[in-house]
């Protein structure tokens, strides 16, 4: 989980820094990375790319595109270390959806933990003057459609491969990119190249390692450590990109945090 948080964070600092191009083309890089590694698994394991629930695999592929391209625009707007910590407010809409499209039920105690996230969220935008009003509504959005995408895996359940599900998602975010960059296209010199292409890379192996810590590990346990992503792209970004955090910030940042991991914890 330690592993998926860095690679994560990489990737976060990546898409932060390629500011000169569109967020149209940064998603098509994107998704062209990490189908490198998606169809020679499906095609070498003869796994059909099809998949058996087309019309929920579609669905699972279009919300996760919008929420990753809302995402990329949040980056263009606030710190990175803000919007991957309200990015990851998405259990909370996830919860809630369920409630509704799953019958699922939440226990009281979890209300209280959401409401502490949200607070954060508040402070943030509240006491934090320098904040963008634009990037946090594009951060909310976009974990509110990665909370349809976490109902959406669940409906699919394990009648589909992991691998034909983000296939899916990796396909879907390619064409659309590259359809909506046609305009804005700018053509990637040096290592812009390997930056944009690294980006599918890191996305990948942040979710295989991601995927193999709920594997082996109690979900209790490891699952807070993903949040370390947002330390750890706090400490990239006052480093590499000079991005800077008040008193205020780093206090919202803190209440989103400790109401997301006290949830998983009442979950269990």
């Amino acid at each position: 989980m330690v592993l998926s948080a860095f690679a994560f964070t990489i990737l976060n600092v990546f898409v932060k820094s390629l500011h000169d191009f569109s967020v149209y083309q940064i998603v098509f890089f994107r998704a062209l990375g990490s189908l490198f590694f998606t169809l020679p698994f499906l095609l070498k394991n003869k796994i059909s790319i099809l998949g058996n629930q087309k019309k929920l695999l579609i669905a699972r592929g279009v919300f996760g595109l919008i929420s990753m391209t809302l995402f990329f625009f949040s980056l263009k707007f606030i710190p990175t270390g803000t919007a991957v910590s309200i990015r990851y407010i998405a259990p909370i809409f996830a919860a809630i959806f369920a409630v509704f499209f799953l019958k699922e039920t939440i226990k009281n105690i979890q209300w209280l933990f959401f409401l502490l996230a949200f607070i954060g969220v508040l402070v943030l935008k509240g006491f934090e003057n320098n904040l963008n009003t634009e990037g946090i509504i594009y951060a909310l959005l976009s974990a509110i459609f990665a909370g349809l995408v976490y109902i959406t895996i669940r409906k699919i359940g394990a009648k589909d491969h992991p691998v034909v599900i983000v296939n899916y998602f990796m396909i879907i975010s390619a064409i659309i990119g590259a359809i909506l960059s046609i305009n804005g296209w700018i053509a990637p010199s040096g290592m812009q190249w390997i930056i944009l292409l690294s980006l599918g890379v890191f996305g990948y192996f942040a979710q295989l390692y991601m995927t193999k810590a709920m594997q082996v590990g109690e979900t209790n346990q490891v699952a807070p450590l993903k949040y370390l992503e947002v330390i750890f792209t706090m400490i990239i970004g006052v480093v590499w990109i000079n991005e800077t955090y008040t008193l205020w910030s780093i206090l919202g940042i803190s209440l989103i945090l400790i109401g997301l991991v006290f949830n998983i914890k009442a979950k269990k």
